[in-house]
């Protein structure tokens, strides 16, 4: 798979690795993880061809690419119509990955906490404060919750995470949807902003009381803990390889342009918050 999307890259400039020298690209922090992966050991492979890619966010990466100044860019959150008719160059949607991403906290002495979408919205609407309020503490049965104000933590910077993220909770909460509604920079009701996946899992890690949504590979790399999410079906899920390819399957047929969303999928497994990044 690395080899062949980095083929399609090349194919879509109209290059061949015999040719190419060097590719460059700009987005999303949620891939990043597997795309230094891939595009190292590609370069290793191929001596000659060097793919340097920035991990600057999704607007940033919609942005360069628009302006013609990297060779491809990454988002999470599918271009829109607008945004594909305002560039300079034409652009091609290419689903490249399949990720998750989870609600992630810092409560001392608590190891997992189940969220419902309905009190993940409110958390970030400001209107569930503390973390014994009676609603966690109602999906939690047995869990000590302190009373402890909770710290909001969510992106500073366009972010195709934050689409995912807000595009789930737009369909699991009318208020959110009539609200801040989905998109890479809603306008955030309350809570402190960190720039990418690393920011947010930085300040997450060092607030006591904090709550903040990043890529699954953060959550591990920085060993914090993160929730179980209520799943379409009614179930309690945590994020698994199993759980978003439940999710990704509930899509029969894709659209002929790949944009195409896949939280709160269907599914008695499927993880709510799953997506289809691409470059």
């Amino acid at each position: 798979m690395k080899k062949f999307w980095v083929a399609v890259a090349l194919l879509i400039l109209g290059v061949s690795t015999a040719q190419a020298q060097k590719l460059t690209g700009a987005g999303a922090t949620f891939p990043y993880p597997i795309y230094s992966k891939w595009f190292s050991e590609y370069s290793a492979a191929h001596p000659g061809v060097e793919v340097n890619y920035q991990s600057i966010g999704s607007g940033g990466g919609i942005r360069q690419v628009s302006a013609g100044l990297v060779d491809f860019g990454a988002t999470d959150g599918p271009m829109t119509d607008e945004q594909l008719s305002q560039s300079k160059v034409k652009l091609i949607h290419i689903p490249t990955v399949l990720g998750a991403v989870v609600p992630i906290f810092n409560v001392p002495g608590v190891g997992d906490i189940k969220f419902s979408g309905d009190v993940l919205a409110d958390i970030f609407l400001g209107k569930i404060l503390f973390w014994n309020d009676g609603r966690i503490v109602k999906d939690n049965p047995g869990v000590k919750l302190p009373n402890q104000k909770i710290i909001v933590v969510h992106r500073s910077d366009g972010s195709g995470t934050t689409y995912i993220w807000t595009d789930y909770l737009s369909k699991v909460a009318s208020e959110w949807a009539n609200g801040p509604g989905k998109g890479t920079s809603p306008s955030w009701p309350t809570g402190v902003g960190g720039k990418g996946n690393e920011g947010v899992a930085g300040l997450v890690r060092e607030m006591p009381g904090a709550i903040g949504y990043v890529e699954l590979v953060y959550a591990l790399q920085n060993k914090i803990s993160f929730g179980e999410v209520k799943n379409a079906a009614g179930n309690w899920e945590k994020a698994s390889i199993a759980g978003v390819t439940e999710a990704a399957a509930s899509i029969k047929q894709l659209p002929a342009d790949y944009r195409v969303s896949i939280t709160n999928a269907p599914g008695k497994d499927a993880y709510p918050i799953s997506s289809l990044p691409g470059c």
